[in-house]
């Protein structure tokens, strides 16, 4: 199920943008896929998975089911048990710099911090006046700033939307929450993630591609450029410790190297189609995809950023 290359670009896999992402802290010249295991089925029966994040200080995943609006959890005995039901339709996971649980919550158009006695926050609701679209993905950064995407995907665009764009935005550690990219109402930002050293965020772009942009001192985001073009339905991401960028995608989760271009492709059993994938288990050298009613999973040589 491994489809593996090394050229710029891809007819499937999208081209690599003029950009680049040099300064990124990636290490040149391992192929991350190399010595990859086979795809495995973990679990299946679900509706709509996404969201998968790892849970360091407590050992397990956790990810979504959107139409379910069900947080699942993957124990130690790979068996999935709800984590939290009534889950305000939640999409992407992450875990701030405490350690507590974040979601982004397609129904509830927030996205939310749960605190250690089980009580759920808002981390941010409403941007100007006007409420949040749909936040549909998270990442944090180490000094506790929150980067998030806010497409449409939960709402009706027509009759519900607020905001003029669909955004980035950045919540910094005092609270205070910023557009840092407001695309047009035809853009869908989806997936983001840091690269190793903080310096670059990357964001899937739905109906285009991937995206980067410089990180600031202060976390605000400048340079905004293309990092892949014209990648058929840019998803969820992950990041490796070599700084390559696994990016789930109609076509299978496409694996880039830090100077843009294509290492190759995994491809999941049955043609099944992923959503997010996300880095795991105690070596984080597993990496669980999410990909409609199932979750896979893939051991990689390569150590992946939780």
């Amino acid at each position: 199920m491994l489809q593996v290359g090394c050229s710029e670009s891809n007819s499937d896999g999208g081209s690599a943008g003029a950009g680049g992402a040099a300064g990124s802290g990636g290490v040149q010249g391992f192929d991350p896929l190399d010595g990859i295991g086979e795809v495995e089925l973990v679990a299946d029966g679900f509706i709509f998975t996404e969201g998968p994040t790892w849970r360091e200080a407590e050992g397990r995943l956790l990810f979504t089911d959107i139409p379910l609006s069900t947080i699942y959890e993957l124990t130690a005995m790979e068996t999935t048990e709800p984590f939290r039901e009534n889950s305000g339709m939640a999409n992407g996971l992450d875990s701030d710099v405490d350690g507590l649980l974040l979601a982004a919550e397609h129904q509830n158009r927030r996205v939310s911090r749960t605190l250690a006695d089980g009580t759920i926050v808002d981390v941010a609701t409403e941007y100007m006046g006007d409420l949040l679209n749909s936040p549909n993905d998270i990442a944090v950064r180490s000094d506790g700033t929150i980067y998030f995407t806010d497409p449409p995907y939960g709402i009706d665009p027509v009759t519900e939307q607020e905001l003029d764009f669909n955004g980035v935005f950045r919540v910094a550690p005092d609270g205070a929450l910023t557009a840092e990219w407001e695309g047009a109402l035809e853009s869908r930002p989806n997936g983001l993630v840091l690269s190793p050293d903080e310096s670059i965020l990357y964001v899937a772009e739905t109906t285009s591609g991937v995206m980067m942009f410089d990180v600031n001192a202060d976390g605000s985001l400048a340079n905004e450029r293309d990092f892949v073009e014209m990648l058929l339905g840019a998803d969820g991401m992950a990041m490796d410790t070599g700084g390559n960028l696994f990016v789930s995608a109609a076509t299978g989760v496409q694996v880039y190297a830090p100077d843009g271009s294509l290492w190759g492709a995994i491809e999941l059993p049955g043609g099944a189609v992923p959503a997010n994938c996300a880095f795991g288990g105690a070596d984080a050298r597993t990496l669980y995809i999410t990909a409609r009613s199932e979750l896979f999973q893939v051991r990689l040589a390569n150590a992946g950023l939780y």
